[in-house]
């Protein structure tokens, strides 16, 4: 069962899942991720979401998944999530939104750490999962278009990977019991090397 088949099975039987899952696709519609090969953005939350219930994790943490790039990425506010889904699948998206007041990527990321350190395990999970997907999806693309990829991002991918080693650093810390840390590690480990290889046109 691949991802997606995954949260559509979840969706089937529940309504909060699926109801999170119309909202994602809705809220996502047309938007292309960055540094993924074109995939459409939504398949970056079903992945995130998936990955978290294949481990078991309840309907609500499956939703603030699937619902965890809305707030930054479309016109959704936390007011409507929190009116739709619940002040639990809210909070644990708030948990999950960057602060956009903050220009500087650096900072806004490490305020946003910071604060995911604070919240619940549930929201470090996702946290988790979304640096996994994040991480491995990025490493995929770059493998296959070499330095093009860049012309992606608004700054430097070694930037991005500082950070997401600092996000690992975090997380060995705060939640060792998650399941997917050693391939969080792992796949930072095969795109540092990629990234430090001496010919980049190519991963």
């Amino acid at each position: 069962m691949n991802h997606r088949e995954r949260i559509e099975a979840a969706a089937e039987r529940s309504p909060l899942v699926r109801s999170a899952l119309e909202q994602a696709r809705k809220d996502h519609a047309g938007q292309t991720r960055n540094g993924s090969g074109g995939m459409p953005y939504v398949e970056h939350p079903i992945t995130v979401a998936a990955r978290l219930e294949e481990l078991g994790y309840r309907d609500e943490v499956l939703a603030a998944a699937l619902l965890h790039d809305v707030i930054e990425d479309s016109d959704t506010t936390l007011d409507e999530l929190r009116k739709q889904f619940g002040d639990d699948v809210a909070g644990m998206v708030g948990a999950l939104t960057d602060d956009e007041a903050l220009d500087s990527y650096r900072e806004r990321k490490t305020e946003h750490r910071e604060r995911v350190a604070a919240a619940d395990p549930e929201a470090m999970a996702i946290y988790g999962s979304d640096k996994l997907t994040n991480v491995s999806t990025l490493r995929a693309a770059y493998e296959a278009e070499g330095d093009a990829v860049r012309d992606e991002f608004k700054v430097p991918i070694e930037l991005k990977t500082e950070i997401w080693e600092a996000d690992l650093a975090l997380l060995r810390e705060k939640a060792p019991e998650l399941p997917f840390l050693d391939g969080l590690e792992a796949e930072l480990t095969r795109f540092r090397a990629q990234l430090e290889a001496p010919d980049r046109s190519r991963g």
